[in-house]
């Protein structure tokens, strides 16, 4: 079982909201940072994305485990005031604002470094901290289109589709908790170049680096690259979607003989990845054929004798009700909230005693507070007058 912990006494100040941010700060306080999450009254906006149970979502779970919240109007001088008694005394500073909105509230990286001379300021944007789109609204939609990535997810009808996840805000988190993680692990071994800097961190910067090759590609051919490993795709069985793609040469020549298309093997347009690539249409046309023939499972057992990587497209519960997925506990059930239960996937190789509870909005606001050195009268107040927000 792993236990270690090597953020253990990192103190993450995660003004984050949505994906990105918050999904870096899960990451931290999954291995051992105390992360205080700091949301408006109202709460982060993703509690309300999703399909939703109280103040929790589908989307605010994952994304927001093991950390403790408190609940904070900024629109108010005593609550930026708060924030910043907070900031004093932590590692890490964690946002996601507008580029110059926090700067503006009196929260933005000059004015926290001012009080804390050697904080790790991590800002995750859309665009980056400058530039000529600087104040230009992102969303995982607009970095996927942005990128290039729905140019390269065209369906066979010619239209490019989003990926219709949140795959590149949980990138970008990834990209964030990496880079927020090694300058934490530099500046506790007394590097002084990780000190007191701040991050500029970004969707679309995120979305480029994880599409390194099709990029490269592009440059090297001066255009769109062939389609990667022709014949690989999607295809419709007699009851079903399969999955299926190539590796090597001769993983071709498998894949055929497990269909019963030996003829194809000799022929001349189908001699390499890039002839395939080229005739692909006809090729297409001639698997998709043999594959209605039979249900998925036949092929599945067909072409996995052959060595052919496949498998049939599932939905999540096909995944959740998997043997594999069973047995090695991909998404266990875990007890979120305070009352109810779903299968939370884990983070590969994380600790396996990870506190797994999501907070409520302002759940830990008052001990935040007194953690922080005020006084209960001073904390009643700033409750009071609607300042701080407690569950």
């Amino acid at each position: 079982m792993t236990t270690v912990h090597p953020l253990e006494g990192l103190r993450v100040l995660d003004l984050s909201q949505g994906i990105a941010g918050p999904g870096c700060g899960m990451l931290c306080a999954l291995w051992g940072a105390d992360v205080i999450k700091v949301e408006p009254p109202t709460g982060d906006w993703i509690r309300g994305l999703g399909t939703s149970r109280g103040q929790l979502s589908s989307s605010a779970i994952p994304y927001n485990t093991g950390k403790r919240s408190i609940a904070v109007d900024l629109k108010r001088k005593a609550g930026v005031e708060a924030v910043l008694d907070l900031a004093r005394n932590v590692d890490v500073v964690l946002e996601s604002f507008r580029p110059g909105v926090l700067d503006r509230l009196g929260l933005g990286f000059s004015a926290i470094k001012a009080i804390n001379s050697d904080v790790l300021f991590a800002s995750v944007s859309g665009f980056g901290q400058q530039g000529p789109y600087v104040d230009r609204p992102c969303s995982d939609t607009v970095a996927q289109a942005f990128s290039g990535l729905m140019s390269v997810n065209a369906g066979r009808d010619g239209i490019p589709h989003k990926i219709d996840t949140t795959i590149i805000d949980a990138i970008t988190s990834l990209y964030a908790f990496q880079s927020v993680s090694m300058h934490a692990m530099a500046s506790r071994q007394g590097d002084d170049a990780a000190r007191g800097i701040h991050l500029d961190l970004s969707l679309a910067g995120s979305a480029a680096a994880v599409q390194a090759p099709k990029i490269v590609d592009w440059s090297m051919v001066g255009g769109p690259g062939s389609a990667l490993n022709a014949p690989a795709g999607s295809y419709r069985t007699q009851d079903g979607w399969i999955a299926i793609t190539l590796v090597k040469e001769g993983h071709f020549a498998s894949m055929m003989q497990a269909l019963d298309l030996e003829p194809l093997i000799e022929d001349e347009r189908y001699q390499s990845f890039a002839s395939r690539a080229e005739n692909i249409e006809t090729l297409r046309d001639s698997i998709e054929k043999r594959l209605q023939q039979s249900p998925t499972a036949h092929w599945l057992e067909h072409l996995t004798a052959r060595d052919v990587l496949c498998n049939a497209i599932y939905d999540y519960g096909d995944w959740l009700n998997d043997a594999q997925v069973v047995d090695q506990a991909f998404a266990p059930p875990t007890t979120v909230g305070n009352d109810f239960e779903v299968p939370l996937p884990r983070i590969p190789g994380a600790p396996e005693s990870f506190d797994a509870h999501v907070p409520l909005v302002g759940e830990h606001s008052r001990e935040i507070l007194a953690e922080a050195g005020f006084a209960k009268k001073t904390v009643d107040a700033l409750i009071s007058d609607g300042t701080i927000v407690v569950t």
